[in-house]
């Protein structure tokens, strides 16, 4: 939708580096690390097909290329306290992936940027790390229920 997987690419954000930002701090749950960087990708891939989920990228996208990559003295170059729709992106992406669980996995991926979120702007960053963490939270809830 969106064709929010091409725009990610053009951003230098692929898929893979996707699913390796989320390996960095996967914690196992019965699943090997193998098995789960599989089932991350198709978490992955079925959550760029829905409209919200793609939407929120889109947005993150888009305010990162206006108020970030178009402005060389950009306000918000640091990421800055006052800013907090960036966190509010991030937060949502991964509510509506995985619910309530996925916004503290959202905390852990946002504090520790593994990966491709380490170079990743204010915007596109806490995106990522929302559907990161809403991708992870919904497997360890899965794995816990087949437990």
């Amino acid at each position: 939708m969106f064709e929010i997987e091409r725009r990610l690419e053009e951003k230098g954000i692929a898929r893979r580096d996707i699913v390796a930002a989320a390996m960095e701090l996967y914690v196992p749950h019965g699943i090997e690390a193998d098995e789960a960087a599989r089932r991350l990708d198709e978490k992955i891939g079925r959550a760029l097909e829905d409209p919200n989920i793609s939407s929120l990228l889109l947005s993150a996208v888009l305010l990162e290329d206006e108020l970030y990559v178009k402005r060389k003295d950009s306000e918000i170059a640091d990421d800055p306290v006052f800013l907090l729709s960036d966190e509010i992106i991030g937060m949502a992406i991964a509510e509506v992936i995985g619910g309530t669980y996925a916004r503290f996995e959202f905390t852990r991926y946002d504090q520790k940027k593994p990966g491709i979120l380490s170079i990743l702007g204010p915007f596109l960053d806490d995106a990522v790390a929302g559907l990161i963490a809403g991708c992870t939270s919904r497997l360890y809830s899965e794995s816990m229920g087949s437990m």
